[in-house]
C-alpha cells in the first residue's frame, strides 16, 4: 500500500475516534444537565406544594441532583 494512503486511512481512523468521543462527553454534558434540570424542578415543585417559602427542598434536591450527575459523570469516564 502506497504511504498516502496508509495516511489517509490513519487521519480518516483519527477522525472517527475524535467524533466518537466528542459524541460520549456531549451526551454525558446533557445527562448531567438533565440530572441537575430534573432535580432543582422537582424541588421547586416540591417547595410549592408543601408551601414552603424559604424554598428548601429547591436548595437541597438541587444540590443532591448536582452530586447525582457528578457521580455518574465520574462513572462514565472511568468506564472504559
Amino acid at each position: 500500500m502506497p504511504k498516502d494512503l496508509k495516511s489517509i486511512k490513519n487521519n480518516k481512523n483519527d477522525f472517527n475516534k475524535s467524533l466518537k468521543n466528542y459524541a460520549k462527553y456531549s451526551g454525558i454534558a446533557f445527562q448531567m444537565a438533565a440530572v441537575i434540570f430534573l432535580g432543582t424542578w422537582g424541588g421547586y415543585k416540591a417547595d410549592e406544594y408543601f408551601g414552603f417559602e424559604s424554598h428548601v427542598l429547591t436548595l437541597i434536591l438541587s444540590i443532591l441532583s448536582v452530586i447525582l450527575a457528578i457521580y455518574y459523570a465520574v462513572k462514565d469516564f472511568l468506564k472504559k
